[in-house]
């Protein structure tokens, strides 16, 4: 008996042997990172040599920084505007596709369709829409003019009214997708039966989706509001792609209205060489975040019964 239970405990101690690697590279990677960042947070470390300790003085310097503000202020614009677009769009098509009354097929075919612009590289999305939207030659501003719907092209790149606008429509366009297939994932997981007792008992498509669907799917809502915030207060690949590899002074970016938290990071990480300076801005947006999931959290989340 003992001889057995010895065999057992040293075929359980083998198997933490299985789990070794990922440990070690989640914790060189990961977790090591977090750490070193939120130290050089405190330095002046430029990339090399030894960091001096400065205390609160990069933190204090991001408070009172104007244009990280305003790049906050742009990143939250861009974010907003998508989030409605994206989740307006994907809780239309939800309504749409469990509605009893409709049924629909081919769903999965839908899914693969929808959830497509999420699997293509944002550099690819932003070559796409920078040929399409281009100011002289582009095929939108063609089509404008063509149908007489404009009288002159419209730079959308260009200027502070429509820039923002088109990368948050862009975000919109590759993300509604993903937020419509988590969104069905949740309805299929509402019992059917309320579904068709609230159509005998006459209820209509909206009166359903208000009393049935939006307050059972109130936890994928959550977790969903969730990741859109995270993802949208840290973009940064088609602000910098489609704004020419871009920084306020670049002339594709009208006024500095394209720079986002991340990319004012950037430059400052990689181009002027302040980490320290880049550190503090990494964990003030990371506060920042927490500070409105909780919100989010607050506000969508409920009280469990």
């Amino acid at each position: 008996m003992a001889v057995a239970k010895k065999r057992m405990k040293n075929r359980n101690n083998a198997a933490y042997l299985f789990v070794l690697p990922f440990i070690i590279v989640f914790l060189i990677f990961s977790v090591y990172p977090v750490f070193r960042t939120l130290f050089l947070s405190f330095t002046t470390y430029k990339g090399y040599g030894e960091p001096g300790f400065t205390g609160l003085a990069n933190y204090i310097r991001v408070v009172k920084d104007k244009f990280f503000w305003r790049s906050l202020y742009n990143t939250v614009k861009m974010w907003s505007l998508n989030i409605v677009l994206q989740l307006g769009l994907a809780f239309l098509l939800t309504i749409v596709f469990s509605d009893i009354k409709y049924k629909i097929r081919g769903l999965a075919i839908f899914r693969a369709v929808y959830y497509l612009p999420n699997l293509i590289a944002a550099t690819s999305v932003a070559f796409l829409f920078k040929t399409l939207l281009d100011w002289k030659y582009g095929t939108v501003n063609q089509i404008l003019l063509a149908s007489g719907l404009v009288s002159e092209q419209i730079n959308w790149l260009g200027q502070r009214s429509t820039a923002w606008g088109v990368i948050s429509v862009i975000q919109a366009w590759m993300w509604f997708g993903n937020s419509f297939i988590i969104l069905m994932a949740g309805v299929q997981g509402i019992p059917s039966d309320y579904f068709e007792a609230a159509a005998i008992d006459g209820a209509g498509r909206w009166k359903v989706f208000g009393s049935i669907t939006l307050p059972l799917l109130r936890p994928i809502l959550l977790y969903v509001a969730v990741t859109s915030l995270i993802g949208g207060l840290q973009l940064f690949d088609l602000p910098f792609l489609m704004n020419g590899a871009g920084g306020p002074s670049t002339a594709g970016d009208p006024g500095g209205s394209l720079q986002t938290v991340v990319m004012y990071l950037y430059k400052f990480g990689f181009e002027t060489r302040q980490v320290g300076f880049a550190s503090a801005i990494a964990y003030t947006l990371f506060f920042i975040i927490l500070f409105i999931s909780v919100m989010e959290f607050k506000f969508l989340g409920g009280k469990e019964e």
